[in-house]
C-alpha cells in the first residue's frame, strides 16, 4: 500500500483519498464517540462535532488541492522550485488566477495537498540536493552494509518499533516495520553521533507514510536532523532539545505572559508537556493533517515554527488555564486541545497571527544564550551520576 505508486491523476487521487466522513444518524442524534480512518491509516477518535470540523477541513484541502493544480498547469510542475531559488521572484510572483499577490511562503502556510507533499516536500527542503551529493545506491549499500550488525541503537529501535503507532493498518504490520526499521538503523550508521533517539520512531514513521518509499524517508530524516533541527537535539546528553525547552519558556514569558506567571505559581514545568512535542514535531500530539501543517511550514521555513505552534496551543486556552489551580489540570487541558485539534487552520492562524513575530536570527541568538547554562547543568548531572556510581561500588 505504501510502496511506489503509480503515475494517477492527481486531482482523482485526491478525491478518492478525502472521503467525506458521515457517522451514523444514531450517532448524530446522541453525540456519541465515533471512530474512523483518517487518509494516512491512524485510527482517529472522537465526537461528532469534531467529524464536522474534519469534513470541513477536507472540503478546504480540495479548494487549496485546485490552487495547486492551477499553478501547476500555469507555471509547470516544478514552478516552487523557481520561487524558491529567487528572492526576487518570491517576492514579485503575481498569480493572476487567484486575483491575488500570494508567495510561496503564504500558500505552504495554508497547506500542501497530501499527493503533492512528497515532491514539494522533497524539492524544498534540501533532501533532492542532499542526495544528488552521494551516488545513487548509496541507500541501498548502505542497508546491505548494516544488515545484521547489532548495537545499542539497533536493539532499541527493535524494541521501540512495536510502541510505534500500535494499530496503525500498515506501520503495525511486518511490512511496515521493516521499513521504519530499514530507515532507522540506517541513519543510526550514518550518523554515529545521534544514533538512534526515541522519538525518531514516530518522525520516521510519519515521512514513510508522505514520502511512501524508504528511500524519500530516508533523506528527509537526514536533513531534517542534519539541516531544519537545532544540533544536538537527538544526541545522548539532548543537550539540543534542553536548550529548545529553555528558549521555549523565555518565548512564552514574552508571549503569553499571563500564562507564564499563572504556570509559575503553580510550579508547572512547561517542558511536562513541550519535550514530546519538540522531540516527535508533534506527531503524537495533533491529529495527523494538523502535524503535516506545520512540518510543511517546518520545511520551508525551519524549526522557528515549532515554538509557533508550541506557544499557539498555550494562548488558544489563556482564559482557561489562568484559572486552573492544578498541575494535573493543566496537563489535562493541553492534551484535550491537542488531541482535538483537527482543524490545522485553527492552531496555525493563532501561530501566525496572534504570537508575535519570531526569527530564526533571533531564535539562533536565544539558543546561543541558553546553552551555556544547559551544559552546565548536564555536567553537574553527569557528575552526581559518576559519584552515585563511584559509591555503589
Amino acid at each position: 500500500m505504501y510502496g511506489i505508486q503509480s503515475r494517477r491523476d492527481l486531482a482523482l487521487e485526491l478525491q478518492a483519498q478525502i472521503p467525506i466522513l458521515r457517522p451514523s444518524i444514531h450517532a448524530r442524534r446522541a453525540n456519541l464517540t465515533v471512530k474512523f480512518q483518517d487518509i494516512y491509516g491512524f485510527l482517529v477518535e472522537g465526537n461528532v462535532d469534531d467529524v464536522n470540523v474534519l469534513n470541513e477541513v477536507r472540503e478546504k484541502v480540495r479548494q487549496q488541492g485546485r490552487v495547486w493544480w492551477a499553478l501547476e498547469a500555469s507555471k509547470g510542475a516544478n514552478w516552487y522550485l523557481q520561487t524558491h531559488a529567487s528572492s526576487t521572484l518570491k517576492a514579485s510572483l503575481k498569480f493572476s488566477a487567484l486575483g491575488n499577490a500570494i508567495t510561496l511562503k503564504r500558500l505552504i502556510r495554508k497547506g500542501i495537498p497530501p499527493v503533492l507533499r512528497p515532491k514539494v516536500w522533497f524539492s524544498l527542503s534540501g533532501a533532492a540536493k542532499k542526495k544528488s551529493t552521494v551516488p545513487e545506491s548509496y541507500y541501498d549499500d548502505l542497508i546491505k552494509a548494516v544488515d545484521g550488525k547489532a548495537t545499542p541503537a539497533t536493539r532499541q529501535i527493535d524494541h521501540d518499533l512495536p510502541r510505534t503507532f500500535p494499530g496503525h493498518q500498515w506501520l503495525d504490520t511486518e511490512e511496515g516495520q521493516g521499513a521504519l526499521r530499514r530507515v532507522l538503523v540506517a541513519y543510526s550508521f550514518r550518523d554515529s553521533d545521534v544514533g538512534y533517539c526515541q522519538g525518531l520512531n514516530y518522525v520516521a514513521a510519519l515521512l514513510l507514510l508522505v514520502m511512501k518509499t524508504e528511500e524519500d524517508a530516508f533523506w528527509m530524516l537526514a536533513v531534517l536532523l542534519e539541516n531544519v533541527l537545532v544540533n544536538d537535539c537527538y544526541t545522548t546528553n539532548l543537550s539540543g532539545c534542553h536548550v529548545e525547552q529553555r528558549v521555549f519558556k523565555d518565548l512564552l514569558i514574552k508571549n503569553c505572559p499571563r500564562i507564564a506567571a499563572h504556570l509559575d505559581t503553580l510550579e508547572f514545568d512547561v517542558s511536562l508537556v513541550a519535550t514530546e512535542w519538540f522531540l516527535c514535531l508533534f506527531s503524537k500530539s495533533l491529529p495527523s493533517e494538523t502535524t503535516l501543517r506545520v512540518w510543511d511550514v517546518l520545511f520551508y521555513e525551519g524549526a522557528k515554527v515549532l515554538f509557533h505552534a508550541a506557544l499557539a496551543i498555550f494562548k488558544m486556552k489563556e482564559e482557561e488555564l489562568v484559572l486552573v489551580q492544578q498541575v494535573g489540570d493543566v496537563i489535562d487541558i493541553i492534551q484535550k486541545t491537542t488531541h482535538h485539534l483537527f482543524d490545522p487552520d485553527e492552531l496555525l492562524t493563532v501561530a501566525f497571527d496572534k504570537i508575535g513575530s519570531m526569527t530564526t536570527t533571533n531564535i539562533s541568538k536565544q539558543r546561543k544564550k541558553q546553552e551555556p547554562a544547559v551544559m552546565a547543568e548536564l555536567d553537574q548531572r553527569l557528575k552526581r551520576l559518576n559519584s552515585l556510581n563511584e559509591d555503589d561500588k
